[in-house]
C-alpha cells in the first residue's frame, strides 16, 4: 500500500542519491531512495499517517499562483 505521494517521492530520490553522491555515510541513505521508488515508508506506516495529499496540494498552489490550471 502506497503511503508516500509523488512529491515526497521525488523528495527522497533526489535526497538518497545526494546522500549517495557526495559520500556520506550513513545507513539510512539506500532507505529513502527505495522509500522514494517504492513510495512505501515503514515509518509513516508505523505511524498510520501519509504523504499522498501532498501532491494534490501543491498544485492547488501553483495553480493559485500562476493562474492557470494544471490538468491530471
Amino acid at each position: 500500500r502506497k503511503n508516500v505521494g509523488e512529491l515526497d517521492a521525488y523528495c527522497r530520490i533526489a535526497g538518497g542519491l545526494t546522500l549517495l553522491g557526495i559520500g556520506i555515510r550513513v545507513a539510512q541513505k539506500p532507505l529513502k531512495v527505495a522509500e522514494g521508488v517504492t513510495r512505501f515508508c515503514p515509518m509513516l506506516y508505523l505511524l498510520d499517517k501519509d504523504t499522498m495529499d501532498w501532491d494534490n496540494k501543491l498544485k492547488k498552489q501553483i495553480e493559485v499562483l500562476t493562474e492557470v490550471p494544471i490538468e491530471e
